[in-house]
């Protein structure tokens, strides 16, 4: 839920990227880190262990204006991926705004991407959420991999259930920026005209 600072006159929402394993998320916010002016952002943090990778920063974005006179202030996290670190990621998706769902386009990833949508599901809906309304934008990431081994866009749709659920959809190469924004874009959206 996003908190309201009166007296400073923002609102503070809450982003988690989400995802399987070395999908791409720690890139995807990695990418955007380097390319926000340094004005606007926040320190880049990292809470890690041994073998998992959570970060967090927050931005002022420049070009989202303001919402009933309140400048909107995103914070931006990702979860471990890794199947070891549920904890981590029920607790990182708490109070979250909005979700960016990253899917690994690799073929053999398909089954990893669909475990952690559904796990993505029953979390949002355990902190009593309506996944169906919670605002959610799913990037494909890796469009780069060869065709060999490169899952087909519908194929993709159709089982991480995009069309059904009528998500925006963004095809990504995180590593060089490539849908990065779009996908920040359209997550930011989505949560502003839920608030």
């Amino acid at each position: 839920m996003a908190l309201i600072n009166v007296a400073a006159r923002e609102i503070h929402c809450k982003i988690v990227y989400y995802g399987p394993g070395m999908c791409g998320k720690t890139t995807n916010l990695r990418y955007i880190h380097s390319q926000v002016p340094k004005e606007v952002k926040g320190d880049l943090l990292s809470i890690a262990t041994e073998t998992e990778r959570t970060l967090f920063f927050d931005f002022l974005p420049l070009d989202l204006g303001k919402v009933r006179g309140f400048q909107t202030r995103f914070h931006l996290y990702t979860v471990p991926g890794q199947v070891l670190y549920e904890r981590t990621r029920v607790a990182v998706l708490n109070g979250a705004d909005g979700v960016v769902f990253v899917a690994d386009s690799n073929k053999s990833k398909m089954q990893e991407n669909v475990n952690s949508l559904k796990e993505l599901a029953q979390n949002i809906t355990r902190q009593n959420k309506r996944f169906a309304e919670f605002p959610i934008v799913m990037q494909y990431n890796k469009r780069d991999l060869p065709k060999e081994v490169l899952a087909p866009v519908p194929t993709m749709d159709h089982f991480l259930g995009v069309t059904r659920m009528h998500w925006p959809r963004v095809e990504a190469v995180a590593t060089v920026g490539t849908g990065v924004f779009e996908t920040l874009r359209a997550i930011s959206r989505a949560v502003i005209s839920k608030l």
